[in-house]
C-alpha cells in the first residue's frame, strides 16, 4: 500500500493506493492511533525484556549495546535503530 498525502493535512484524511492500483481514503486518526499502540507495546515489551537481561546479570561491564529492528510486510520497511544504555 502506498499512502499518497495529496490532501493531507487539510482534511485529516490520506489517499491509499494499494497493490492493485485501486485508491482509498485513509481515516488519518484511525492510523495514528493504531501506529500509537503499536509503538507503546513495543516500547514496553522491549523495555522489560532489557529490565530482566539486565537482572539475570548476562551482561559484561560497559553500556549496554542495543539494536531495534522495525519490518512490515510486504513492504520495504526495515527501519533500525541503535544506541547504549547506560548501566550506571
Amino acid at each position: 500500500m502506498t499512502l499518497v498525502n495529496d490532501m493531507w493535512p487539510m482534511t485529516g484524511a490520506m489517499t491509499c493506493v494499494n497493490n492493485l492500483g485501486q485508491e482509498a481514503a485513509m481515516d488519518e486518526d484511525k492510523f495514528n492511533v493504531s501506529v500509537r499502540k503499536f509503538l507503546k507495546q513495543l516500547g514496553v515489551t522491549s523495555q522489560r525484556e532489557i529490565e530482566r537481561v539486565v537482572r539475570e546479570g548476562k551482561l559484561a561491564k560497559g553500556p549496554l549495546k542495543v539494536k531495534a529492528v522495525v519490518t512490515a510486510a510486504g513492504t520495504g520497511l526495515n527501519h533500525v535503530v541503535e544506541g547504549e544504555i547506560d548501566l550506571g
